[in-house]
């Protein structure tokens, strides 16, 4: 199958060959390859594509998972009330 066509972040739309391309390039932990490709930075916040990555990472790298670094998460401050997004009330 063509890497090009497999989907591995699929908030990002990140392919297969995106991500072996990165790691070519020296991008080698996930926290380097999240601030390069966006992946894990989607809605799903990671929960699909981080383990997939990992394990590309692993065959790739030879790496333990200890050695690959798990992204960082940045919740927002300060909750904010969905109103103030959908342009409603002015308020």
């Amino acid at each position: 199958m063509d890497p090009r066509k497999i989907i591995i972040c699929r908030c990002e739309e990140v392919t297969l060959a995106d991500v072996l391309e990165a790691i070519e390039k020296g991008y080698t932990d996930l926290e380097s390859l999240k601030r390069y490709l966006r992946i894990g930075m989607g809605p799903c916040q990671g929960t699909h594509c981080i383990p997939i990555v990992l394990r590309i990472l692993r065959r790739a790298t030879g790496k333990n998972v200890e050695e690959l670094m798990l992204p960082t998460t940045r919740p927002p401050l300060h909750p904010v009330q969905a109103k103030y997004f959908l342009g409603g009330d002015k308020d």
